[in-house]
């Protein structure tokens, strides 16, 4: 039935009509009550745009390093900066202020609020270096660094542990082998 065009209802009427098939008990039941028909896709898919992301945008090129620097963490209920930014300038300009102006607050604010995190936190290790104290974890690291602090644990692994070691050394003696075989035909000229 699968070269047939239509529906399940559809393909069975033309089946009992055409006496291929005899008439099967529920027909007439879904005849009085038919399937619901949704709204066939035209395979386009439309690119979901909110009214900010112009904004966003012009905040990554204005701060390209904001995407590293700045974490989207997925599981948190704080937003990125770059929306924050987007909502901002769109909250100003409902007020009134014109796109440009708009723009240079968000940005002056986005500015002064990272200048704060950063002397909060030097503050912080000022503080806990006077009691004496080791300074704790920055609350707002950078996403690079995040990312080579879970490296190290394992480019230190690689030195201590034992099956890594063997590999490392097994694969050294098949180099040793190989170096072997190519001094023995190297012709000396």
């Amino acid at each position: 039935m699968s070269f047939m065009k239509g529906n399940l209802l559809t393909k069975t009427r033309k089946l009992v009509k055409g006496l291929a098939k005899s008439e099967p008990a529920w027909l007439k039941a879904m005849e009085h009550a038919p399937p619901a028909v949704f709204p066939q896709s035209s395979g386009k898919v439309e690119k979901i745009s909110l009214p900010e992301d112009p904004y966003i945008k012009k905040f990554f090129s204005k701060h390209p390093d904001s995407k590293h620097e700045d974490a989207i963490l997925i599981s948190s209920f704080e937003p990125p900066p770059a929306r924050v930014f987007g909502w901002r300038v769109l909250e100003l300009k409902e007020q009134g202020v014109g796109e440009e102006q708009a723009m240079a607050v968000a940005d002056m604010e986005y500015r002064t609020e990272t200048k704060a995190k950063k002397k909060a936190y030097a503050r912080l290790k000022q503080i806990a270096r006077l009691q004496g104290k080791t300074p704790p974890p920055n609350p707002y690291p950078s996403v690079i660094k995040e990312i080579q602090a879970e490296e190290d644990l394992y480019l230190r692994e690689r030195y201590t542990n034992p099956k890594i070691i063997a590999i490392a050394e097994k694969m050294k003696a098949e180099e040793a082998a190989k170096e072997q075989v190519r001094d023995r035909f190297r012709i000396d000229w």
